[in-house]
């Protein structure tokens, strides 16, 4: 028995949110404020939560605000037409027929045996009843409020949001319902349900609900013995389980002979206070005797008086002179115990059917290998669920939420949920194998496996970025900083380096994470690519004169890399500008297209079509100077002349380069010929960089190409 799919509606940013889950573990992630917490806080809220303090004004969503103000102003509606509003969640359970239905069995809707799916319905609404008083309460408030400012002229009238913030708490209550399940269209029926508060069903028994928030009070101060005390935690979930009697037992019995040792020192510690309590007696004799003796109890002792301590060397130190790292994930550990243990319940109680457990960001603290390390190690003790001595067992279902790139990448692309906001005040998840769909969808299998590979081994922060720039090779991954440095030296608004932008280094495929771009939504992404440009020439026999022939007839020919500008060029090899700009090759197209026409946006049918409203950008190559360049060091070296030949270059080679400062040769040749490691070249371009004068900029002695810089301050915009 599992959860299948939680629904929740119009709390914070989750306005109308599903989300499936998986049968062992989901990791959930995203961006910044897109709701992770608050999937988090409000399943606490609605399943272990009070309901005087369940929720707050400021927890509703903000169009659900703006709804409600209209209705609590407007006149009010039909009972007929009215449904109750608040915020709202739905737990879709599915079981098998290998599972105990004692606890379901209570809140099933109907006994067909094709329909494995039940819908647990939990409501903060505004019932009818009580719209109509918070409408009469609303009408006393706008009366006393005129009053107020009548007596003062200087009184702020208090409006509806302030009066929803007041008394919202007053007419807004929790129910709870067993909603009908739909097999027909996969959803839930909310005109039939179980109304589980009159009937007086529990939901307990069915779904436990536990979390490690990521508000950990974990510290290094010496004062501090977080770890400590959950030692004591862990032996008193224990002792609940009644799971290792014989050891419990011997440490009861160690600490009875331990009291009767003390009580006799007691006696002669304590004498003499002891005789001066006596000696103010009492109406009788002995009334004011007293006697001090040893009272250790199990729990008590190991929550004061046990210390967590580590092993250096050959000696062992305190919990608190350890680092924040591994305090952390040690305390981790501890909680995941104490949480099972919890789930396990005493041996009296049965554990509930199903129980989910979420942990926060557990990457607090940690650095990438002890991330790596964690998400490793989780999965094998998670997996292990709810084990007890008694044989009744059950499954754990885990929801881990996460900012780290390090733990998605030692995930199972399977297991990942992403959250991205869908407009200014909701968000959705996606399911990162719904992805695998559509590149399949689409013959693109070997796409995915590529995408999925590259992003596990090299660049998970994708994720979590709000830009990108996909670049094509070394020499573009060493440059790329200081470039932008230098354009946020010359331009200051927004700068590069302050955004939250991933440089991804992709090789001429770019095109493959097209979907992905889409899927995660990226702000922006601007791809760095070269022009590519070519034309074909006849393949000649030795004589020099007779053309090769293929068996069909046609002329052999091969491939002859050239500058765009030259008079062959007819062609780009370039397979992303081929694949962006729907098959187009022709060379004269990419030398002539404007700058916004190179911004794209997919269209309804799923193209990339020009947009300047666009959020993908491909740049290349473009004239400058008198000289359209065809890669990026011919580009460099047309505009940063003086800069290569009063510089050491060693990676350059000497020959070409003589020529190259003797006009024996252009760039595009230098380039081609020259540079013998495309590596080298870019680390000697950044040895060479010089600092202004004053200090204040760095790289000063070189340019940058123009196709990339104007690339760069679109993405910077």
């Amino acid at each position: 028995m599992r959860i299948k799919k939680i629904k929740i509606e119009n709390y914070r940013l989750l306005k109308n949110f599903s989300i499936d889950l998986e049968e062992v573990m989901s990791l959930v992630i995203g961006k910044n404020n897109v709701g992770k917490t608050s999937l988090l806080t409000v399943i606490n809220s609605f399943l272990n939560g009070s309901d005087k303090k369940r929720f707050s004004f400021d927890d509703f969503n903000i169009d659900f605000k703006k709804d409600l103000k209209e209705l609590i102003e407007g006149d009010i509606p039909l009972e007929s037409d009215y449904k109750p509003l608040g915020i709202k969640l739905k737990l879709f359970i599915e079981y098998d027929e290998n599972d105990n239905l004692t606890n379901i069995s209570r809140v099933m809707m109907d006994l067909d045996p094709e329909n494995n799916k039940i819908i647990l319905g939990y409501e903060y609404h505004l019932t009818y009843s009580n719209l109509e008083s918070i409408k009469e309460k609303y009408s006393e408030f706008l009366v006393k409020e005129a009053s107020k400012k009548s007596e003062n002229e200087n009184y702020r009238k208090r409006n509806t949001y302030d009066f929803l913030k007041i008394y919202q708490a007053d007419f807004f209550k929790s129910n709870r319902k067993s909603i009908e399940y739909d097999k027909t269209h996969d959803k839930e029926n909310d005109d039939v349900y179980i109304d589980l508060d009159s009937e007086k069903i529990s939901t307990k028994e069915i779904i436990n609900f536990k979390f490690i928030s990521a508000k950990r009070s974990v510290t290094n101060k010496e004062n501090d013995k977080t770890l400590s005390t959950q030692t004591s935690e862990i032996y008193n979930q224990t002792e609940k389980t009644d799971e290792q009697n014989e050891q419990i037992e011997k440490f009861k019995d160690e600490l009875i002979s331990t009291d009767y040792t003390l009580s006799t020192i007691y006696k002669s510690l304590f004498e003499n206070v002891v005789e001066k309590v006596k000696k103010f007696g009492g109406i009788k004799s002995d009334d004011s005797t007293i006697k001090i003796e040893s009272s250790l109890q199990h729990r008590e002792l190991l929550s004061g008086n046990t210390t967590v301590m580590y092993k250096h060397n050959d000696t062992t130190l305190p919990e608190y002179n350890n680092g924040l790292g591994y305090m952390n994930l040690i305390s981790m550990i501890f909680e995941i115990e104490i949480k099972i243990q919890e789930f396990k319940k005493s041996k009296l109680e049965r554990p509930s059917d199903i129980n989910l457990f979420f942990i926060e960001e557990p990457e607090a603290h940690t650095h990438p290998q002890m991330q790596y390390v964690f998400i490793k190690n989780i999965k094998s003790i998670l997996d292990q669920g709810i084990v007890r001595e008694d044989g009744d067992d059950r499954e754990l279902q885990t929801v881990i939420t996460t900012h780290s790139s390090h733990i998605v990448a030692e995930s199972n692309f399977d297991d990942i949920k992403y959250l991205k906001k869908n407009g200014k005040n909701s968000v959705i998840a996606k399911n990162l194998k719904d992805l695998e769909i559509e590149y399949t969808t689409d013959g693109q299998e070997e796409n995915y496996r590529f995408l999925k590979q590259y992003l596990t081994l090299n660049r998970s922060e994708l994720f979590f970025a709000d830009k990108a720039i996909l670049i094509e090779g070394d020499t573009e991954r060493i440059l790329l900083p200081a470039i932008m440095k230098k354009i946020d030296q010359e331009f200051s608004e927004n700068p590069l380096l302050s955004q939250n932008i991933s440089i991804v280094e992709v090789g001429a495929h770019s095109q493959i994470f097209e979907k992905f771009i889409d899927f995660i939504d990226l702000g922006k992404c601007l791809i760095i690519t070269d022009i590519d440009s070519n034309y074909d020439k006849d393949v000649l026999e030795n004589d020099g004169k007779t053309i090769k022939k293929y068996k069909n007839g046609n002329n052999v020919t091969t491939c002859i890399k050239c500058v765009p500008n030259d008079s062959n060029a007819s062609y780009t090899s370039n397979n992303s500008l081929i694949f962006f700009h729907n098959n187009n090759k022709n060379i004269d197209y990419y030398k002539k297209l404007p700058f916004d026409w190179k911004i794209l946006r997919k269209n309804r049918k799923k193209q990339w079509v020009s947009n300047r409203k666009g959020k993908l950008l491909l740049v290349y190559q473009t004239e400058e100077d008198n000289y359209h360049a065809r890669s990026f060091e011919d580009a460099f070296f047309k505009i940063n002349r003086d800069f290569i030949l009063e510089n050491n270059f060693p990676s350059i080679t000497n020959k070409w380069l003589g020529k190259y400062g003797n006009n024996e040769i252009n760039e595009f040749t230098l380039a081609e010929k020259g540079i013998e490691k495309k590596p080298p070249f870019a680390i000697e371009i950044l040895l060479n960089s010089k600092v202004s004068s004053d200090g204040l900029k760095y790289f000063n002695n070189w340019q940058i190409p123009h196709y990339i810089k104007e690339g760069l301050l679109w993405l910077k915009e």
